[in-house]
């Protein structure tokens, strides 16, 4: 069962979303919040395994409370879903760079929602197809990769440089397998002990540093 937190400042908006959830089998509600700081404090209660969150709510924006939660190891399990009716690049990268694991439109289609949900919960990155990686490589250029993630880049072998950077223009793990002449299981593997190294949390945060340390420029 995906436990989920619903938080958006629109009561309706949580109404639509919940009844979504709760039509199959596999999801369940377990709390709501209709600001950021209200969602900080669910999640925290409840410990879902997805956070659903709109970027902008009263007080604290989405994106700083999808940092605080991240910021917990409490919540080291949880994994946040950007759900918005904004598609304005440096929310998409700000968002992205504050750890969250998807980012999807409220105008997706309800089997795309639920997709996205699963897909995160999972462990895996989501971004709507209008998120383009155009938009990561253009605020990443603007970005500097902070020194400890920059030691850490340098940690990684020639060839886990070679996944991040297959990583970075969104191939899959089977994609990746095929493009450098290996197996799925290493390929996993060695996405695995990139995220190790990294400590990133999934593959959204690899994109970001790919762009970030210059892999791909």
């Amino acid at each position: 069962m995906i436990r989920i937190v619903l938080a958006d400042d629109q009561p309706l908006v949580r109404v639509g979303v919940r009844a979504l959830v709760e039509s199959v089998p596999d999801m369940e509600v377990v709390g709501e919040a209709g600001t950021g700081t209200e969602t900080v404090r669910v999640v925290q209660d409840t410990l879902p395994d997805v956070a659903v969150l709109d970027i902008r709510m009263p007080g604290m924006s989405g994106i700083e409370a999808s940092r605080k939660i991240l910021a917990d190891p409490n919540c080291c399990a949880t994994r946040i879903l950007v759900l918005t009716t904004f598609e304005i690049d440096e929310y998409v990268y700000e968002a992205l760079r504050a750890g969250v694991s998807g980012f999807l439109l409220k105008d997706a289609d309800p089997e795309e929602i639920l997709r996205g949900i699963r897909t995160v919960a999972e462990g895996n990155a989501l971004l709507s197809p209008s998120v383009t990686q155009q938009v990561i490589r253009t605020f990443a250029q603007q970005s500097a990769l902070p020194a400890g993630k920059s030691a850490l880049i340098r940690e990684l072998t020639s060839r886990e440089r070679e996944v991040l950077a297959l990583i970075g223009k969104g191939m899959s793990n089977d994609e990746i397998a095929e493009a450098l002449s290996m197996s799925p299981a290493t390929a996993r593997t060695h996405v695995s002990r990139i995220l190790s190294k990294t400590s990133c949390r999934d593959r959204a945060q690899l994109v970001v540093i790919a762009y970030e340390s210059g892999l791909m420029r």
